[in-house]
């Protein structure tokens, strides 16, 4: 699977994982109601599914010129910590308006599903091109 398909498929299963365990994360972490933990998901959802195109878009056009071809470890963590990192810039005042919290209680937030998140990344990534194979950026 490649192209747009890919991109689609991999950015919806993505998200879709991602709003349940934000949801329940916020809930339970940070003790917000529900309701309250769900939008924010979902808007966390809605913002990291977008970045996810383009960060995407972004990262298989600078492999693509790349010498080395395929995922070794330490381009899948340069994938996970640039896709992360983008989030977090875009995520902080986001959970700072809508939780009601500080700045620095939304970093703070904000990291500890950062450092989830990377994990998750990594491992959704590697998971997926496992079951749909690589882009062909990273092919051979």
């Amino acid at each position: 699977m490649q192209g747009l398909k890919r991109k689609v498929v991999y950015a919806s299963l993505f998200e879709l994982i991602a709003v349940c365990l934000t949801s329940t994360l916020l809930m339970f972490g940070a003790g917000h109601d529900a309701s309250h933990a769900g939008v924010a998901a979902v808007a966390s959802s809605t913002i990291a599914f977008i970045w996810n195109f383009v960060f995407n878009s972004l990262f298989e056009s600078w492999e693509a010129r790349q010498a080395t071809r395929g995922r070794n470890w330490k381009r899948r963590v340069a994938h996970a910590v640039g896709f992360e990192g983008g989030l977090v810039v875009m995520l902080v005042p986001l959970f700072a308006w809508w939780l009601n919290i500080s700045l620095w209680d939304a970093l703070l937030l904000d990291i500890g599903l950062l450092l989830f998140f990377m994990v998750y990344t990594y491992i959704f990534s590697l998971t997926f091109d496992r079951i749909f194979g690589l882009p062909a950026s990273a092919q051979g």
